[in-house]
């Protein structure tokens, strides 16, 4: 997966579409990211105990790791791998080149 967590991220299609945040988690297998602040569905939640309040609540939902975009240097967009003179792997902003 090209996307890490603590990535700041643009979303690109969907109903969040343009909002930004960081990545919290990410799901290799499922390819999905959960983005902070972004896909916000609500909870109906019991209580749980005498410590634990019910009650609906907002919780982040992950989305398809598709549907986002990295943020290096306030440019947004794909990103590819190279290799420098020593054989050490880095990721790089497709369209600018800039490393991230």
């Amino acid at each position: 997966m090209k996307i890490k967590k603590g990535d700041t991220v643009k979303i690109i299609s969907g109903k969040d579409n343009g909002k930004e945040g960081k990545v919290l988690q990410v799901f290799p297998k499922k390819n999905l990211v959960l983005v902070e602040g972004v896909n916000i569905a609500k909870k109906h939640q019991k209580p749980q105990g005498q410590t634990m309040q019910g009650g609906v609540i907002d919780k982040s939902m992950p989305i398809n790791i598709s549907n986002v975009a990295l943020i290096v240097n306030k440019k947004s967009g794909r990103v590819n791998y190279k290799f420098d003179k020593n054989g050490n792997k880095f990721r790089v902003l497709a369209q600018t080149g800039d490393e991230v």
